[in-house]
């Protein structure tokens, strides 16, 4: 996998390609936290090893006061702002239909992936229209349903999900990946779900395990 050109398009962006070419691949789309920038799950999804892999890392369109960006201005409990919420997901929804012209990205097996706000930013869109894409990667978030009834959980049978949630996160606690888990369940997905001992953050076990999901979900190969 090599940093690639990236294409004009409404959210600023990193993208990351295989070094075959000639055909579409499993796409991972990967959006930030509250705070950080495009780079920051770069670097994760890069320790993944999986070079049939394209990634896209996208920027969050808002300033953060003490540094990078964030998905939208949250309120008590992290419940976003809705006018800059709806402006991300005016955009994400945007930019989504342009990678998928401008990059080889296989319909077939795209998937979302969020850490914190961009978890959330991932299950809102995910849940907006599960038809367009293969799995979701929910990393220490919470559902969008805590605050909208607009985004409930549905059509979602044997729809493959992967949560996992750190024992001591003081950020987003954990009942909320538990809360998660039961929602998706309860709506026909395939969850498999993670708890580790640590707070609000992915170590190396959180990659192995989205490793080995990754490979069995997107089949994707390592030739």
């Amino acid at each position: 996998m090599r940093l690639g050109k990236s294409i004009p398009a409404t959210l600023e962006h990193l993208v990351f390609v295989p070094t075959s070419e000639g055909r579409e691949f499993p796409t991972l789309i990967a959006m930030h936290g509250r705070g950080a920038d495009e780079n920051d799950l770069a670097s994760l999804v890069l320790e993944l090893e999986i070079p049939n892999l394209l990634l896209i890392t996208p920027r969050a369109p808002f300033d953060f006061p003490y540094g990078g960006n964030a998905w939208y201005s949250a309120g008590q409990e992290g419940v976003p702002d809705p006018e800059t919420f709806r402006t991300s997901m005016e955009l994400l929804q945007k930019f989504l239909e342009q990678v998928k012209v401008g990059y080889p990205v296989d319909r077939r097996r795209l998937t979302m992936l969020g850490f914190s706000q961009g978890a959330m930013m991932a299950y809102a869109t995910t849940f907006s229209n599960p038809s367009m894409f293969h799995g979701l990667v929910a990393l220490s978030g919470y559902l969008p349903t805590r605050w909208s009834s607009q985004f409930q959980p549905s059509n979602l049978t044997d729809f493959p999900v992967f949560i996992s949630h750190g024992l001591n996160d003081m950020i987003i606690p954990i009942k909320f990946g538990r809360e998660a888990v039961k929602a998706l369940t309860d709506a026909g997905a395939n969850v498999t779900y993670r708890e580790y001992l640590m707070g609000h953050e992915i170590r190396e076990e959180t990659i192995r395990d989205l490793r080995q999901w990754i490979l069995n979900t997107l089949q994707v190969t390592q030739g």
